[in-house]
């Protein structure tokens, strides 16, 4: 049996120090140790998109990453990016826009969607759908998703006019 290993990472802006085995993901730490339950765990596999969170700064599936890969890091999840008000106004979109339905795949959407709107605030539709091609929804299609974010991307130009 392998030993567990000591880790610190600061999650959402908080650090944490904990001992995890070295086979243990990255979600499942967030989701077990942590009780951060908004990272939902899909295909294990990296296709989905129901376990993305950011990793100093850029998105990962973290299903794919061990929890002491992240040792050091910055880890934000879809609690940190809503609790800190950065995704408010994509939230209201979505709900706005009818663009979730069961919610499982929305927190991935989310950091998915603030992602793209980080590196590109003015996406047309084809740029959106390109960039959530890696997040699967079952329940609304992607037309309302595409519609949140488009809408969430105008309000932000608008309001820096």
């Amino acid at each position: 049996m392998t030993a567990p290993v000591a880790i610190s990472v600061t999650v959402n802006g908080e650090r944490v120090e904990a001992h995890v085995l070295p086979r243990l993901n990255l979600a499942d730490f967030l989701r077990e140790h942590l009780k951060l339950t908004g990272t939902h765990l899909g295909c294990e596999h990296g296709v989905c998109g129901a376990c993305t969170v950011r990793v100093g700064g850029e998105i990962v599936r973290s299903c794919l990453m061990l929890a002491v890969q992240a040792n050091g890091a910055a880890v934000e999840t879809i609690e940190g990016l809503s609790d800190s008000g950065e995704i408010a106004d994509l939230q209201a979109a979505f709900r706005d826009r009818n663009a979730l339905q069961c919610g499982f795949c929305t927190p991935g959407m989310l950091m998915a969607a603030q992602d793209l709107l980080r590196e590109n605030r003015t996406p047309a539709r084809e740029e959106i759908r390109e960039h959530l091609s890696g997040n699967y929804c079952r329940c609304t299609g992607y037309h309302a998703i595409i519609d949140a974010i488009e809408t969430t991307a105008r309000a932000r130009m608008e309001l820096k006019a």
